[in-house]
Order: C-alpha cells, then sequence, then structure tokens
C-alpha cells in the first residue's frame, strides 16, 4: 500500500503566518525562524502579539479562513485522494488550519496544538512530539505503507530522507542546490506525475 504525506504550507496553502500577517497589517508577525532561530523564543513573540492586538481564537479562524488553499490545490488533493491515502504532515497548529482543512475537503492533518484560554486568546502552544514529520513517516514504514513524501522546503528535508520517495515541490535554490537527490517540481501537474513515478518504482 503506497501513502502520500504531504507539507501542508507552500505546497498547499500559503505560509500561513506571513498571509496572516499581511491580512491583519501586523508586519512583526511575519517574523520566521531565519529572523528568529529559536523556535520557543519566535512563538512566545508571536503569541505577545496576538494577545497584544487582542486576537482570539474566533478572529484568527476568520482571518485564515479568508486566506483560501491554493490555486489548484484543491482540485489536486481531491485528484490524489482517489488513487492513494494521503496525509498532511505540517508543523503547523489545529486551531490554524481546520479552517483551511474545511475548504481541502477535510483531509487528514497531523501537526501541533495552540493552548486557548476561557477568553478566547490563545497563551501557550503543544507539539505533539520534536521532529513529527520524519517521526510519523517512519511509523508509518513500520506499518509497511511505500511512503512517497513532498515538501517546499529545508524543514521537510527529513521527512523526504525517511521517506522510501521524496519530492521537492517549489522548493527555494538552496534546498535543490543542498539536495540535489530529490526530484523538483513546480506545479501540480509535475508533481502527481513523480508521485505516480515513485508509486511505479518502489
Amino acid at each position: 500500500m503506497h501513502l502520500v504525506c504531504l507539507d501542508l504550507e507552500g505546497v498547499l496553502v500559503p505560509e500561513i503566518w506571513i498571509e496572516f500577517s499581511r491580512r491583519t497589517g501586523i508586519p512583526e508577525l511575519s517574523r520566521t525562524t531565519r529572523d528568529e532561530p529559536d523556535y520557543d523564543k519566535l512563538m512566545q513573540y508571536r503569541l505577545d502579539l496576538l494577545k497584544a492586538h487582542k486576537l482570539g481564537q474566533p478572529d484568527i479562524h476568520r482571518v485564515i479562513a479568508e486566506m483560501g488553499p491554493m490555486a489548484g490545490a484543491r482540485d489536486f488533493l481531491d485528484a490524489l485522494r482517489c488513487h492513494y491515502q494521503v496525509i498532511i504532515l505540517s508543523d503547523t497548529y489545529y486551531e490554524f488550519a481546520m479552517p483551511l482543512m474545511a475548504q481541502l475537503n477535510m483531509p487528514v492533518l497531523f501537526c501541533h496544538r495552540l493552548e486557548i484560554d476561557a477568553a478566547g486568546f490563545v497563551v501557550n502552544y503543544h507539539l505533539r512530539m520534536p521532529n513529527q514529520k520524519m517521526e510519523s513517516v517512519r511509523r508509518f514504514k513500520e506499518l509497511n505503507f511505500k511512503v512517497i513524501a513532498a515538501g517546499d522546503s529545508y524543514n521537510d528535508t527529513a521527512m523526504l530522507i525517511a521517506a522510501n520517495a521524496g519530492i521537492l515541490f517549489h522548493p527555494p535554490r538552496n534546498v535543490i542546490d543542498e539536495f540535489p537527490q530529490f526530484p523538483v517540481t513546480m506545479n501540480y501537474t509535475e508533481l502527481r506525475a513523480e508521485i505516480d513515478k515513485a508509486s511505479a518504482r518502489i
């Protein structure tokens, strides 16, 4: 049985924090691990900004629901799910992603959780486990799945390496150069073709 594992942000939906920053007019929310490599510091900074701007869970859901998936993502995913088991592996949070999942026909999503207080404000975050994309792929292989994984960024490469076949989707140049072993796809037609080729090969 073949299982396809896809990253979420940059593959099916926009980069959530960056797009959320743009739509709320809060440029500080676009800060990423390139600006602050300590993930805990970065998340606390983001949570403080949400509270300072009085953005609770309903506000977050409303803004994110307006984003929508990337053009063609829903059709690509619907067609893929007709032929493969598909799981989305992401380092986002359910409380952020679910409005977008509804627009993608609710695929299975493994990610992390935010802690919401009684007033509806985000007060903390909880990782499901460290390196959860890579670890999930390893466990699927232990269940005798042949895993095909696709992602767009450096933080997906451990998952791609762990899979039986890894594919890059619209990656930055530095990732292409550092990981030449992975085929590079630039649109959903190319990605589907590479998934089908990997399925026939492994």
